[in-house]
């Protein structure tokens, strides 16, 4: 596999009557020292390094790197990794074959033939961020919601259909499957994943990268993968190595047993918020302890899946039993679990109960000590018990200097309702995290079966929804006879897919939406799912719970969030008696009695056909050619402007001069804020684009619908409704001061403004910027809107590195300094001093100049953290140099 073997590690393993080759890390030991006690995420690293050893991307002293980790448990040393595959679902992956698409038109203008652009790592990119919550509470809303989303996107479709054709290397899971991480989970992972060269098989750890942040989900079944930006994936795709420094590894020591009435759910939300304080971003989590043996993989999996959440970059799982039991219930092949099996006990991945590796920093939870728990009202690691959410929803509103005792009365199907501060008014089971867990799916069919038999349902303000991750959960809910209960009390299917999670929520019901909108209410949404920051899940829902299916189902029953469902009566039955949360809840038996209907016929039933797709899908006609025939009206996708001067020389770099600031935001500024995410307003800068086109607001469809076309993008960046640019005062939403003019405008606006006056510009922003998804367009936004540079406090991993991946330099304010200490108001004029000798993390000089004439001269961080992304940040983006490379090869 490698063109060097500096520590003859070359080995054969046999198991049956097959035979692989493999790089063994224990003749790797032999020169590197005893890596027994390595953290198993840290050997996969080292077995992709000794596999990569060419001595241009990887050479002994990245490989001795790994040695002395496990000597002092921490490294500062950049290595390239190359994972064995990549994951995309449409949001993230559309743009990226856009990308693909024009990178193909940029080689044919320079000379080059199409067909050398092409994926270099086998890509599986799954349509599942498309179906919209339309109709719901109904036995008809699946179909509805099918038929309405293959009108909406039948060009990003016919799009994908086409690069389904025209690329090498890469497949597509068509619509109404599943969620891309729970096809990942139970379908396209291997563990041990083989190639053939040579005439040889290769055995190796199956990893993989992804452009969803939940990517880590199958961490839970010992694959090492994480969530990269699209630009990043893109580059992974066109075989570019992906430069990291060896992280820093923390072991969560996992022991006991969750007590009766703790969920999956009420655990991730504990270890969200402990590792949150105990800060994780940019490390690797390891769970490791007796406490694993408790764990089904379904849990570990929606442990592993929340790792953006609590800000690691990985929450591993090592290879056990219960792994090879999970395989084999979801119908892995024999011969596939046997080779797993072998290769994790002979390369040292295999978990054993007393193992203790070395890590950089430990912490350790008795799941016996978990309580029920939510999260919210905007944030993942705000971890509420349950006996504490009316309070902390009261003081979010008293915060807000709200009115908590707000009424007012709607009619609904001809009675009158009364709605309040606080009422539930959507109620969504969604999710990867959630609808993969078989335990906590059961459990919510028990709710709804006790919550029916004794009369109750949804209350009638609450628009509900269930959205499963695969087909498979419908299989055992119908054979655990459950589905008839969830349709009685509200909880019909809706679709297979990323729903409420990225805003495709739909419609409110039509009178409670209006009477938000009159009143002002802070109203609020509970779903099983794991993002909740404001915003995201519906524009006129202030308050977002994450919350077990279970207690999605209760919450849709009870109506409100200002109870204490512990102990408060949630409902009345027929006869007019108080019902409690402990009259409906199932106990840990009964949810085990289900769970054990599940079995492997029904995950290979759901999966036959994987890549077929239903009648709507194979009645798609594309054309089979080499480069794709761009419709110039279409709203949907268009060819992107990137790579215009890619037949002309790089230029060289140099200062950013005069710049002014397009906006000036403080901490915590997500990617959701940023990029273009959830609903179209008619009013916007994309929403009069669109009605421009002909476009009418009632098929806006969604931001993330239209992420093929950079002219939406574009107007969407920056645009979200509940941003904050503290250049203007009591201003929410995307809007900045036009500095010349001191016109008040949308950002969009004001950045074309700048453009036509030549002006470049930057961002100033506080800490934590960029955190969230991983969104390609947090990126690509900026940089098509003019913006050079970014100066904020701290950085989300991702983001930083899409910010270089796109062309705009990332810098960081000095310890202890932000704008406001160094009196920035945003309307200063920057001046950054650069030249072509850039370097990773160097001192950087910034002078800005105010209106009277007075300057602030600071120095900040570069954070190009890498020489590779030197060279991307040279090129104009990692694109731009992925693609001068290849032209240079093939032309």
């Amino acid at each position: 596999m490698s063109n060097v073997n500096s520590l003859n590690t070359l080995s054969t393993l046999k198991v049956g009557d097959k035979e692989y080759h493999y790089h063994s890390i224990k003749k790797a030991e032999e020169k590197l020292g005893d890596l027994s006690r390595l953290p198993k995420s840290m050997k996969v690293l080292l077995e992709n390094l000794l596999r990569f050893e060419d001595n241009v991307t990887v050479n002994a002293d990245d490989i001795a790197a790994i040695g002395e980790w496990a000597k002092n448990r921490s490294s500062k040393r950049e290595i390239q990794y190359r994972p064995a595959r990549v994951l995309m679902q449409d949001f993230t992956g559309v743009p990226a074959v856009v990308d693909l698409a024009a990178m193909r038109d940029a080689m044919v203008k320079a000379g080059g033939d199409a067909k050398h652009i092409n994926p270099l790592a086998p890509v599986d990119l799954v349509i599942d961020h498309s179906v919209m919550i339309d109709k719901f509470g109904t036995n008809a809303a699946f179909e509805e919601n099918v038929k309405l989303e293959m009108e909406r996107n039948g060009e990003r479709y016919e799009f994908l259909k086409w690069g389904q054709n025209a690329f090498d290397n890469f497949r597509v899971v068509p619509p109404g499957t599943g969620i891309c991480h729970q096809v990942n989970l139970e379908y396209l992972s291997q563990v041990a994943w083989t190639n053939e060269k040579d005439g040889k098989t290769w055995i190796m750890p199956d990893t993989c990268v992804g452009t969803d942040s939940h990517t880590p989900m199958v961490n839970g079944l010992s694959v090492l993968a994480w969530g990269v930006g699209g630009i990043e994936a893109e580059a992974a795709i066109l075989g570019q190595p992906i430069s990291m420094v060896i992280p820093e590894v923390i072991g969560f020591k996992l022991t006991g047993k969750l007590k009766e009435g703790v969920t999956a759910t009420d655990l991730v939300l504990t270890i969200v918020e402990m590792l949150r304080k105990k800060g994780v971003v940019g490390k690797f989590v390891e769970y490791y302890g007796d406490g694993l043996k408790e764990l089904p993989l379904a849990d570990r999996a929606t442990i592993s899946n929340m790792a953006p959440e609590y800000g690691a970059t990985v929450g591993f799982f090592p290879v056990d039993q219960i792994t090879l039991d999970y395989m084999r219930l979801t119908g892995r092949d024999e011969e596939v679990i046997a080779r797993t099996e072998s290769y994790a006990k002979e390369q040292g991945f295999w978990g054993n109960d007393n193992d203790e590796p070395l890590f950089t920093d430990t912490l350790e939870l008795d799941l016996g000590s978990v309580e029920p728990s939510m999260a919210g009202p905007k944030r993942p690691q705000d971890r509420v018990t349950l006996p504490n959410l009316k309070s902390a929803f009261d003081k979010f509103v008293e915060d807000s200097k709200e009115d908590l005792e707000l009424s007012a009365d709607i009619t609904l199907d001809g009675k009158t309702e009364t709605l309040h501060q606080g009422d539930v008014v959507f109620a969504a089971i969604t999710s990867c995290t959630n609808t993969s867990n078989p335990s906590v799916m059961m459990a919510a069919g028990l709710v709804a079966e006790k919550a029916a038999k004794l009369g109750l349902t949804r209350k009638p303000w609450v628009k509900t929804s269930l959205a499963p991750g695969s087909k498979v959960v419908s299989e055992y809910l119908d054979k655990a006879g459950l589905t008839k209960y969830l349709d009685e009390v509200g909880f019909n299917l809706t679709g297979y897919g990323c729903t409420a999670c990225i805003g495709n929520s739909g419609p409110l019901i039509k009178e409670v939406g209006e009477a938000i909108d009159q009143n002002d209410f802070t109203m609020a949404a509970v779903i099983s799912g794991n993002r909740n920051f404001e915003g995201r899940i519906h524009p006129q829902i202030k308050t977002n719970w994450i919350a077990s299916p279970p207690l999605v189902v209760a919450f849709a029953i009870a109506g409100t969030t200002r109870i204490d469902i512990s102990k408060d009566p949630i409902a009345q039955d027929k006869d007019g008696k108080d019902i409690y949360l402990k009259d409906i809840w199932p106990s840990n038996h009964e949810i085990a009695e289900a769970v054990a209907k599940v079995d492997g016929t029904m995950f290979r039933k759901g999966y036959e056909g994987v890549f077929d797709g239903d009648a709507h899908w194979q009645a798609l006609d594309v054309d089979k050619t080499e480069t794709f025939q761009w419709n110039e009206k279409s709203t949907y996708v268009q060819h992107p402007p990137y790579f215009e001067k890619i037949d002309q020389p790089v230029e060289a770099v140099k200062s950013i001069e005069n710049a002014n600031v397009l906006a000036y935001f403080g901490d915590s500024i997500t990617t959701d804020h940023i990029s273009p995410a959830g609903v179209i307003m008619a009013g916007s800068p994309a929403g009069l684009y669109l009605q421009d086109k002909g476009v009418a607001p009632k098929d806006f469809n969604s931001y993330g619908s239209r992420r093929g076309n950079h002219e939406v993008m574009i107007r969407g960046t920056f645009a979200n409704i509940r941003i904050r640019n503290k250049m203007l005062t009591d201003v929410e939403g995307g809007y900045t001061k036009h500095i010349p003019s001191g016109e008040t405008m949308p950002i969009y606006d004001a950045a074309v403004r700048y453009a036509e006056e030549n002006t470049p510009l930057i961002v100033l922003a506080g800490k934590e910027y960029g955190s969230g998804s991983s969104r390609d367009w947090a990126a690509k936004g900026p940089n098509l809107l003019g913006v050079k540079a970014v100066i904020a406090e701290s950085y989300e991993r991702i983001h930083r590195s899409n910010l270089i991946g796109m062309g705009i330099l990332a810098l960081q304010y000095k310890d202890g300094q932000n704008a406001e200490s160094l009196g920035l108001t945003g309307e200063e004029s920057f001046t950054i001093a650069l030249d072509d000798n850039i370097k990773p993390g160097q001192d950087i000089e910034v002078v800005a100049r105010k209106a009277d004439g007075s300057e602030v001269k600071f120095t900040v961080l570069c954070r190009i953290d890498t020489l590779n992304e030197v060279d991307y940040y040279k090129s104009g983006g990692i694109l731009h140099y992925v693609l001068r490379e290849m032209i240079k090869e093939h032309k």
